[in-house]
């Protein structure tokens, strides 16, 4: 329909308005109808946030997205989009979108009133119809609802009684818009106030001026539950006007997590052409990431973003490329020592606690790797721990023993790809310990697996790790302190 140029033509084509709620609404009919997914992209939300969304635009209400960071609550927002017609018809010119069939402006109404059918209309594309504002203290009511403006109305020769004066603020801007605020907290109460208005009837009020405008908006409010619960700066009578509120939550399951870590993860076609990365690292970066939720040291009201576990895919990603250009080579697996490369982007993404800051940032991220990579060597191999009560043999004993004998290996950042094999092939009872409990892994990541038993076993204090400036070393546990013989002799 966007052929249409004039407002005699619109009317003859049995052109109907209808409110951006309706739209809504009715289009998500259709889509329900037709089993077309809405939310493209929404991983783990499909039997929890989603139909409370669905209900939510199928009853017209305002949406609070209530959640923690990285829950992809804008993104929700953003997508609604999808739901709007392609073009809406607006009186061309008008700051406000007006509907040629029923404006709300003076200019839209003189503009009818003085060209009647030979109005002039333009059409605005669903993409255009959606606004978004950050929260913050300095946000202002002139720059939400408006303002008079002197240096318009002189240039214009206009008293400060005419409502030509007047700049309107994003709110009025989004009229048959979608308008989101993001972090609604952080605005000020009496800034809140001035929503109430807009929200209950649809219209606002700018200083003086006796205006009614019959705005028709879709508002979509995203807010962190601890400062909506703790800090309390949500006024009741706000919080009332809101429709329905919609709490989000994090992926519940590691699975989960890796599909919207792949999803998300920018790498370069290169890199994915020449990066492999098993599913076993990518399955430890994501426990990262739980036990980061878990943790004593980490804020849990703050929340731990999806976007850690992305950021530390790629950074993953990105340590064994830079391993693989330095030492001139084609194509490379990443390893489990390129986890070492994921602590900066863990650094950033945690919030910590008292015990966590006295700690330090990456002393915890360190800490958060370890535990992951026990507790995923222990959902393949048997946990050490219980052999020794059960008095059960140890599989592990030939690789012990191998280091308890005075052997040790150093692993390295930059090792290449056949140094690399030879330091892990070197060590007796790996291989079969992959055999016995992970023979899957044993024809393509074999070296990976090895390894991943190395950091296993030191982590659950079988054998010596220590921490070397671009790598690690493997020892015996009591190495540090006398060798074998030294205690056999002192006994």
């Amino acid at each position: 329909m966007q052929h249409i140029q004039t407002l005699k033509k619109l009317k003859n084509s049995g052109y109907k308005s209808r409110t951006i709620k309706d739209e809504l609404r009715e289009n998500l009919i259709e889509k329900i109808k037709l089993k077309q997914n809405v939310f493209d992209g929404i991983v783990g939300y499909e039997d929890t946030v989603i139909p409370e969304l669905e209900r939510a635009i199928l009853s017209r209400h305002n949406i609070n997205l209530l959640g923690l960071r990285g829950q992809a609550k804008t993104r929700i927002a953003r997508q609604m989009v999808n739901l709007l017609d392609e073009y809406i018809p607006i009186i061309e010119g008008s700051e406000l979108n007006d509907d040629p069939l029923s404006p709300i402006t003076k200019f839209g109404k003189d503009k009818i009133e003085e060209m009647g059918d030979n109005t002039p209309i333009a059409w605005l594309h669903r993409s255009e119809r959606y606004l978004e504002k950050l929260a913050t203290p300095d946000v202002s009511i002139s720059d939400l609802i408006g303002d008079v403006d002197p240096i318009k109305a002189a240039n214009l020769k206009l008293s400060y009684a005419d409502e030509r004066v007047i700049h309107y603020g994003i709110i009025p801007r989004s009229n048959r818009c979608i308008f989101v605020i993001n972090e609604l907290p952080d605005l000020q109460a009496r800034i809140q106030v001035a929503l109430f208005n807009i929200l209950q009837e649809g219209d606002i009020q700018i200083r003086g001026f006796k205006l009614r405008l019959a705005l028709d908006i879709e508002f979509i409010f995203t807010a962190n539950p601890e400062d909506y619960t703790n800090r309390g700066s949500i006024v009741t009578p706000l919080k009332d006007r809101i429709g329905s509120q919609i709490l989000t939550h994090y992926p519940k399951t590691i699975e989960l997590s890796k599909v919207i870590t792949a999803q998300e993860a920018h790498l370069s076609v290169f890199q994915k052409e020449s990066i492999m990365v098993s599913d076993l690292l990518a399955t430890i970066i994501e426990r990262v990431a739980f036990e980061a939720r878990q943790s004593e040291f980490v804020d849990s009201k703050s929340g731990v973003s999806a976007r850690l576990t992305i950021s530390a895919y790629e950074n993953l990603v990105s340590t064994a490329e830079r391993r693989m250009l330095i030492n001139g080579e084609i194509k490379t697996n990443a390893r489990i020592i390129d986890l070492m490369g994921i602590i900066p982007a863990v650094n950033g993404k945690i919030e910590l606690v008292y015990e966590g800051e006295q700690e330090g940032a990456s002393i915890v991220a360190q800490n958060l790797l370890g535990k992951a990579i026990r507790n995923e060597f222990l959902a393949h191999f048997p946990n050490p721990s219980t052999l020794k009560k059960r008095k059960e043999s140890n599989p592990y004993q030939e690789i012990v023993n191998w280091f308890a004998d005075g052997n040790s290996i150093d692993s390295f950042l930059l090792d290449n790809d056949k140094l690399y094999a030879k330091t892990v092939e070197k060590i007796p009872g790996l291989v079969e310990v992959i055999k016995q409990f992970a023979p899957s892994y044993i024809k393509k990541d074999k070296l990976i697996m090895m390894e991943f038993v190395l950091f296993g076993l030191a982590e659950n204090s079988l054998i010596g790790k220590n921490l070397l400036e671009n790598g690690y070393q493997f020892n015996d546990i009591l190495g540090s302190m006398f060798s074998k013989n030294d205690f056999f002799e002192e006994v």
